[in-house]
């Protein structure tokens, strides 16, 4: 769904992508900077409970995940081999980061059912893209279901932001819907890689996964 919003983002940093890249910085650089970044952010201000300066610095290192994609283009090509690897496996430690944040922030709190709710998160989207990865390591599709990456990283950080400004129950409610979806996400992507199996038996190719960083939307 917010893959439709990727060209007007991307068209938005180019001319930051440039700049960069007329100083030598790598799409790598940048896929590094924005994991550290938002790793230690989601990690220092969500356990204090600081949601609203939390959210807001974590997406501003959140955007280099666009922003790396833009640099791999204006140095040719849709990106390496080694940069979509890269890319896919830091963005597990960000996404892993801001879960293990707010459920630090839970516990301290005294939340402990929202506790196992944001933990479940955090492991039912590590399944997401687990699933979707080994399906494309298999030569099959898998780019099915109700919440990829960026939805979960929506529907996360805006509730995040609001409950920072006050708003009440808008993040438990967001991470019960986020579980909800994401357990969906898990059984719709298993029963589509199961149909593509089977129709292989049959005698039917699956397509090659690609290596372009903008296709792990996860």
């Amino acid at each position: 769904m917010l893959k439709l919003l990727r060209p007007a983002v991307t068209r938005a940093l180019t001319p930051l992508g440039r700049a960069l890249a007329r100083r030598g910085i790598s799409p790598d650089m940048v896929t590094a900077v924005g994991t550290l970044g938002t790793a230690a952010a989601a990690l220092y201000f969500y356990p204090r409970g600081q949601l609203f300066w939390g959210t807001l610095v974590i997406t501003v290192f959140v955007l280099a995940d666009l922003l790396d994609g833009v640099l791999a283009r204006l140095g040719g090509g849709g990106g390496s081999t080694w940069g979509a690897f890269l890319d896919s496996t830091l963005d597990r430690i960000g996404d892993a980061a801001i879960f293990a944040g707010l459920t630090f922030w839970f516990v301290l709190s005294d939340q402990l059912v929202l506790a196992g709710v944001a933990l479940f998160c955090l492991v039912a989207g590590a399944l997401v893209s687990y699933a979707k990865a080994r399906a494309e390591g298999l030569g099959l599709s898998c780019d099915v279901g109700l919440v990829e990456r960026p939805e979960r990283l929506v529907a996360v950080l805006v509730p995040a932001w609001l409950d920072g400004l006050g708003v009440p129950y808008v993040l438990a409610i967001a991470l019960w819907l986020l579980a909800g979806a994401s357990a969906v996400t898990v059984v719709q992507r298993i029963a589509h890689v199961h149909g593509q199996a089977t129709q292989r038996l049959g005698g039917a190719a699956g397509p090659r996964p690609s290596a372009d960083r903008e296709s792990d939307d996860r």
